[in-house]
C-alpha cells in the first residue's frame, strides 16, 4: 500500500476490517443517482473500467462509520473479477471446504444510532426491517445489545445492525467500537450446505472458533426446534462436539458457528451458516453468540 492510500489510512485507524460492502446491481449509475438523491453521501461517482473482457461500471456511497457501499454493474463483463485482474495460478491448491456465498453482514453502530441507520436503509436503499431483537431478549447479567435486521426486496441481502444497550459492564458492541475506533462491520457470514464437514475441515486447518455453549443449550434443542425436529438430519452430539449452534424460525432451522476475531483487535470475525428452510435468525442463537463473545471478553479482561 502507498502511504497516502485511503485504505492505508483506514488500516492505521481501524486495523484489519471491512471498508467496502459491494452490491451487484443492474445499473450502477442509476443506483448512485437515486441513493444520493435520497440523501446518501457520495463516495465515488459512476466510473467505467475496461479491459479485453468488457467493461464494468462502479459507483459508491457512504454508510455507517467509514464503511462504503460500492454498486457494481457487470452485465457487459466476462472476466475473472474486475478489469485489470488476471487469473492466479499457484501450486498451492487446497481442497474447497464447501463455502458458497455471503449470507449476511453485520454492522455495529454507536449508542442510539441503530434506528438512524435503520431509517437510512429504508429511505435511501429501499430495504425493510424484517426482524428485531431488543435488550430484553439479548442480555446477560453484565451487558446487553439491540439489533434490527435490514433486507432488500427479494431477501437475498441481509444487514443486521447492532447497537449497545445499558448493562452493568461494557458490552461487546462497546468493545468493538472502542477497538475499531468507530462503527463498522462486525462479522461476515458465509453459507455452506454441510456445516459439519465445513467446520471439521476448517478446524483441521487451524481456524479457531468461539467456545461451545453450555450443555444445557444442546439439551434444549428439541424444545427450541419444536416441529422442525422431525426434519433435522444432524446428530446433536456431533453439533455439540464441534460447538455448532442450532435454532429455528417459523420456516425451518439454521446452524451457525462463529470464529474468534481474525486479528489481535477484538473486532472482525466470521460466521459459518447453514440454512435448512429458516430465513431469519433465532433469538436463542443470537443470545448464545452474545454469551460466547462475552466469555472471550472476560478472558481478555475487557468486560
Amino acid at each position: 500500500l502507498n502511504a497516502d492510500s485511503p485504505i492505508n489510512e483506514h488500516i492505521v485507524k481501524h486495523g484489519d476490517g471491512v471498508k467496502v460492502v459491494a452490491l451487484w446491481v443492474e445499473d450502477a449509475t442509476k443506483s448512485f443517482e437515486e441513493t444520493t438523491k435520497r440523501g446518501a453521501r457520495p463516495f465515488m461517482e459512476p466510473t467505467v473500467e475496461k479491459d479485453e473482457f468488457g467493461e464494468v461500471v462502479r459507483s459508491g456511497i457512504y454508510t455507517y462509520g467509514e464503511t462504503v457501499h460500492i454498486f457494481v454493474e457487470r452485465k457487459n463483463y466476462n472476466g475473472v473479477f474486475l478489469p485489470g485482474y488476471k487469473e492466479w495460478k499457484s501450486d498451492y491448491n487446497p481442497e474447497p471446504v464447501g463455502l458458497k456465498y455471503i449470507d449476511h453482514m453485520v454492522g455495529n453502530v454507536g449508542w442510539n444510532e441503530m434506528n438512524t441507520w435503520v431509517k437510512w436503509y429504508e429511505d435511501v436503499m429501499g430495504f425493510v426491517n424484517f426482524l428485531s431483537f431488543d435488550d430484553k431478549q439479548i442480555h446477560t447479567e453484565y451487558s446487553a445489545l439491540m439489533s434490527k435486521v435490514m433486507s432488500n426486496g427479494n431477501g437475498r441481502i441481509k444487514f443486521p445492525i447492532n447497537e449497545p444497550a445499558e448493562g452493568a459492564k461494557r458490552s461487546q458492541i462497546e468493545e468493538y467500537l472502542d477497538f475499531y475506533n468507530g462503527p463498522g462491520v462486525q462479522h461476515i457470514a458465509i453459507a455452506t450446505d454441510d456445516i459439519i464437514a465445513t467446520v471439521s475441515q476448517l478446524k483441521a486447518r487451524g481456524v479457531e472458533f468461539l467456545s461451545a455453549p453450555p450443555k444445557a443449550y444442546y439439551e434444549a434443542i428439541p424444545e427450541r426446534l419444536g416441529d422442525h425436529m422431525a426434519m433435522m438430519k444432524e446428530d446433536i452430539s456431533e453439533l455439540e462436539k464441534l460447538a455448532i449452534m442450532i435454532d429455528a424460525d417459523e420456516e425451518g432451522y439454521l446452524l451457525q458457528i462463529f470464529t474468534k476475531p481474525v486479528e489481535d483487535r477484538p473486532t472482525l470475525f466470521y460466521e459459518i451458516i447453514q440454512r435448512m428452510g429458516a430465513r431469519g435468525f433465532g433469538a436463542g442463537n443470537f443470545k448464545a453468540l452474545f454469551e460466547s463473545i462475552e466469555r472471550e471478553q472476560e478472558l481478555r479482561g475487557t468486560l
